[in-house]
């Protein structure tokens, strides 16, 4: 008989004791029967409590370990804390978990299942929904789809213009996203990787810090051979920007910036990269506060944390 796969989460929390609290109820609840599975919150130097509270937490369902990194070490360098920790003890598959989603029952073991079957696939995230009251259109639904709008059915790069979005984002469900396909970028508030991946192309690009760093992880998986795919075999809901601010925030403003300059500069056309650059130069001057900081900063090639530190 095989053995079981054995399987990691990786929670990141930074500053949210009671969101990441509300998770690990659902994840208390989640099927582990056909995965040996262990949890592991990855806390960025939270200042709310959250090492005391959580550091002996248990599990009834699976193993528990609490790591505190003891400063804020952003989206990529804070998951990749957790991820080398599973590695060191042989974790087959990684699953990256946003602390602010809501899990059915079945979403690790259908994951689990969905890369045990493919082994040609490296990463893969499943159909994300936004949860009830996080649409960004919240009057366009009935109450009776409130829970099945589209947040994530996939992920699509404008490679002309380095833009990234979501395939379905703001779509009822009326099953037009059922089927399994690759897709341009496996999102990072939810995704399944094959423990291999990682000694072939490494880990997420702390550099980033936040934001991007989904996409290129995924074009690098890409460049190994491997394929990145949208599950819709299983499902859960995102309470979209609960732990990062909304649209014009400090913090989308700055990274998606930034960032964006990053990703075209290394691998987008010549004529994208020109256009972005004019693009970021324009930023400088014209753009609200945080978007000239993190233009200011991509041509200055700040990475990490960056002017967002002194926000």
């Amino acid at each position: 008989m095989s053995k079981s796969p054995k399987v990691s989460i990786v929670i990141l929390t930074a500053n949210s004791l009671e969101m990441t609290k509300e998770q690990l109820i659902d994840v208390a609840k989640l099927d582990t029967k056909s995965i040996q599975a262990e949890c592991l919150i990855v806390d960025n130097g939270s200042n709310d409590g959250t090492e005391e509270n959580l550091k002996n937490y248990k599990l009834p369902n699976m193993d528990y370990k609490f790591i505190e990194t003891g400063e804020n070490l952003g989206f990529a360098g804070g998951n990749n804390v957790g991820t080398k920790d599973s590695l060191k003890h042989g974790s087959d598959y990684v699953i990256l978990m946003n602390n602010d989603l809501i899990l059915p029952k079945d979403v690790v073991v259908k994951l689990v299942d969905f890369m045990e079957g493919n082994p040609e696939v490296g990463i893969a995230s499943p159909k994300i929904y936004f949860a009830k009251g996080y649409e960004f259109h919240k009057n366009r639904y009935k109450e009776g789809d409130l829970g099945k709008v589209f947040w994530y059915a996939g992920g699509i790069i404008d490679r002309k213009n380095a833009y990234s979005s979501h395939k379905g984002v703001d779509e009822v469900d009326r099953g037009q996203y059922d089927n399994a396909a690759e897709t341009d970028f496996a999102n990072g508030a939810c995704a399944i990787i094959r423990s291999g991946i990682f000694e072939k192309v490494g880990f997420l690009d702390s550099s980033f810090f936040l934001y991007w760093e989904d996409a290129d992880f995924s074009q690098r998986i890409k460049n190994a051979g491997y394929k990145v795919m949208y599950y819709p075999g299983t499902h859960l809901w995102h309470k979209v920007s609960a732990s990062t601010g909304g649209s014009g925030s400090t913090t989308n403003d700055y990274f998606l910036t930034r960032n964006r300059f990053y990703f075209a500069m290394r691998y987008l056309a010549s004529r994208t990269k020109f256009a972005v650059f004019r693009d970021t130069i324009k930023l400088v001057f014209t753009g609200r506060k945080w978007q000239r900081w993190g233009a200011i900063d991509a041509l200055l090639g700040v990475k990490g944390m960056g002017a967002w530190r002194k926000r």
